[in-house]
Order: structure tokens, then sequence, then C-alpha cells
């Protein structure tokens, strides 16, 4: 079993009660807009690598996206899916309940695993980077996305400002993320071989902060850090965040901006035949092209 973390930042089980919740009430798949749309470059990106993959994990997914990729790309004899709620799982014919901290998959077991936006709300992401590289087998794939550090900087920054105003003081309200140089350097920690990154901005638009806060709450990705404000907030106090909000980061139409940072990350199980690394600060490469340059050699 693997350690625990030293600091535990996110409180995982309110993030399953909200993931519950949001399932349960879900009425369209509109709010899932981030999630399809990231699933579906995860797999464009994958399709750069001409090779076939016996047994392939869809982590923490959340709608299945990431699945049907697999499948209908004609990529992957099998496809396990693995969710922490037994609900995201529907009627999945391979599927398992399992956590990202403690995977549910024995070592050298699978040949390809892609996670989508789970791995950043980890409390442990070395040690579940680890356990990840464990179960490929070897010349095994991880591909993966999670959200990077620019992300809801607007709501970050609006939301500091009416606090600092109406409080006198601020406590968090929107999740640390790491920065693309972090996430190459864990992948190089867990032992991962021809470790790549890359990262892409998406600004999306919304009507008001409260919109988008519906969208984040239905995504599972409101506020659960561990050491968040247990007083509740104030309508008065969302109010003024959105005044700030629409002050700040506004479109001349009015709408306001949300960035979205997305940090793509990209690994191989060692094997002998694989190429050796470049020299540290010599790397010009991006994923794709990284991708495209194993996929030469298989």
């Amino acid at each position: 079993m693997p350690d625990a973390p030293d600091h535990i930042v996110f409180d995982r089980a309110l993030l399953d009660r909200r993931r519950r919740r949001w399932h349960a009430a879900a009425t369209s798949d509109s709010p899932r807009f981030l999630l399809k749309a990231i699933a579906a470059e995860l797999a464009d990106r994958l399709s750069l690598v001409d090779r076939k993959f016996e047994t392939a994990v869809d982590l923490g997914g959340h709608t299945g996206e990431m699945a049907r990729f697999l499948e209908q790309g004609g990529q992957a004899g099998r496809v396990l899916r693995i969710e922490r709620l037994p609900a995201l799982l529907g009627d999945s014919p391979m599927a398992v309940v399992g956590d990202e901290e403690m995977l549910p998959l024995a070592a050298e077991s699978v040949d390809l695993i892609v996670s989508t936006l789970s791995l950043h709300l980890t409390n442990d992401t070395p040690g579940a980077l680890v356990q990840l590289r464990r179960a490929l087998k070897p010349d095994g794939l991880f591909l993966c996305a999670l959200l990077g550090g620019g992300t809801l900087n607007e709501l970050r920054a609006s939301l500091f400002a009416a606090e600092a105003e109406l409080l006198g003081g601020v406590s968090p309200r929107v999740a640390p993320f790491a920065d693309v140089r972090d996430a190459g350097g864990l992948l190089q920690r867990a032992g991962f071989a021809l470790p790549v990154t890359d990262q892409d901005r998406l600004t999306v638009r919304y009507d008001s902060l409260f919109e988008l806060m519906a969208d984040l709450r239905a995504m599972g990705m409101a506020n659960m850090l561990v050491e968040r404000s247990r007083r509740p907030a104030s309508r008065r106090l969302f109010l003024r965040a959105a005044e700030i909000y629409a002050e700040r980061f506004s479109d001349p139409d009015g709408r306001i901006r949300a960035t979205f940072d997305i940090i793509y990350l990209s690994g191989w199980r060692p094997h002998e035949s694989q190429q050796k690394p470049l020299k540290p600060g010599s790397a010009r490469a991006s994923l794709a092209d990284a991708l495209k340059d194993r996929s030469d050699k298989l």
C-alpha cells in the first residue's frame, strides 16, 4: 500500500459527494464540454501512434467518452474503465471501482493508460504516477491531461478581491494547479521513459460568474480544498465577485472569460528498445512530435 502523502490538499470524500449529486442531477451534457473536448484531443494525439494496444485503461474519465474513443478508434483490443464512484461506470462491460491513489491494477498488466482531468485532484500525485508506471507492461504508454497553473485565474482573482474588500481577509476558494515544468518533473521522478509535456490554453466565455460556477459544480470542480473556509460564503460576496469579474475580465459584448490551461503528459514504461533520452535542455519537440517519432519505430 502506498504511503500517505505528507500534506492533504483535497477533500476527496467531499469530491465524491459532489460528483454523486452532479451525476444524479444531470439533465444535459452541456457542462461536460470540457471533459469531452479533452478526451477528443487525447484520442487525436493517440492516433499518431501506429500501434494496437491489447489492454487499455480509461482512468477517471468521468463520462466514458475516452473509453468510447478508444473502442471506436480501433487502437485498443479491450478497454477497462476505472472510476471512484460506481454510478459513473454505468453499464460499461469492463469496469472497476478504484482510486488513482490506490490503483486496482497488477504490475505489468496493461498496455495503455489514459487519464482525463483526474490526476490534478490527487493528494499524492507522485505516488499515483509511480503506480501507473508499474501497472504498464514494458514499452506501455501513459497519456494524461490535467489542469495547469493558469486555470481559473480570473475567478481566483475576483473572489480574492471581493473577500478582501468585504471581509478584510481571504481564504482559498480555487484549487492550486501545477505548471507545465512541474508536471514534466513528476513524470521523470516516477520513472517514465521519454517523458514529454505540452500545454494548451482554452478560453471559455460565460454570461456571468454564476453561469461559470454552475458549470464547475456540474463537473465536480467546485472548491474541495481541505483548508477551505467552513463559514458559508454570503450572496453579497459572490455578487461583489461577479461585479469585479465583469469589470476586469469581460469582452465588449459583456460576456466574461474563463481560462483553462490543459497540460498534456506522455511517458512510456522503460524498455530496452527505446531511444536514449536527450541531454537536459536539448529537447525541442512537442508531444505530438514525440508520439509520431515513437510510432515510426514500432
